[in-house]
């Protein structure tokens, strides 16, 4: 008896078992926890000129390298701290993005002092419901929208880095602003 699924599954997410788990599992589910929505925008981040299933490896190590995007904590490190991350081989040593993570987190607690939190910010672009697309090819799906072009801007703006349209486009993805699972796939009917 074979455990494979007797049903499609987004194209991208069959190279391996990370992908596939994280696609199952996680990629457009609606995501409204505040530490998890700052994971993923840091995530996100770092993975700027890196393709995602290489941050999906280093996911633990970078979690435990940054306190859990603990903001509170994050924003209290020091250089000691930051050549201690530059050192670590299990993260991504770009010296640009780890200082993103410090500029990222202050940005943050200032974003919660004026829109109570993340998730009220991001979730009033698409009226607190998930865009549904559907998509019948991967060549289909947008690498960016208007949408996700102000959404970055706004972030820029209150002193996000590493947050470009391309960057911010995946982010609702990841976090299930958008469903753009294919509609042959599986998942695509599960999140509508």
């Amino acid at each position: 008896m074979s455990n494979e699924i007797p049903f499609s599954r987004c194209s991208w997410a069959e190279t391996n078992t990370t992908e596939r788990e994280y696609h199952d599992n996680e990629w457009g589910v609606p995501v409204h926890d505040e530490n998890k929505l700052f994971e993923l925008l840091i995530l996100e981040g770092k993975q700027a000129g890196l393709s995602w299933i290489t941050i999906l490896k280093k996911r633990e190590t970078i979690n435990e390298a940054f306190d859990f995007f603990d903001p509170k904590i994050i924003v209290k490190y020091d250089q000691d701290k930051i050549d201690e991350l530059l050192s670590n081989t299990g993260i991504i040593r770009n010296k640009l993005k780890v200082n993103a993570v410090i500029t990222n987190a202050n940005a943050y607690l200032s974003l919660i002092d004026e829109y109570g939190s993340l998730d009220s910010f991001l979730w009033k672009y698409v009226n607190h419901e998930p865009i549904k697309n559907k998509w019948t090819k991967i060549s289909d799906v947008p690498a960016s929208t208007e949408l996700s072009d102000l959404i970055s801007k706004d972030l820029k703006k209150l002193g996000f880095k590493f947050v470009g349209s391309t960057t911010i486009y995946a982010y609702m993805q990841a976090i299930g602003m958008v469903n753009d699972h294919l509609v042959e796939c599986y998942r695509h009917s599960m999140l509508n």
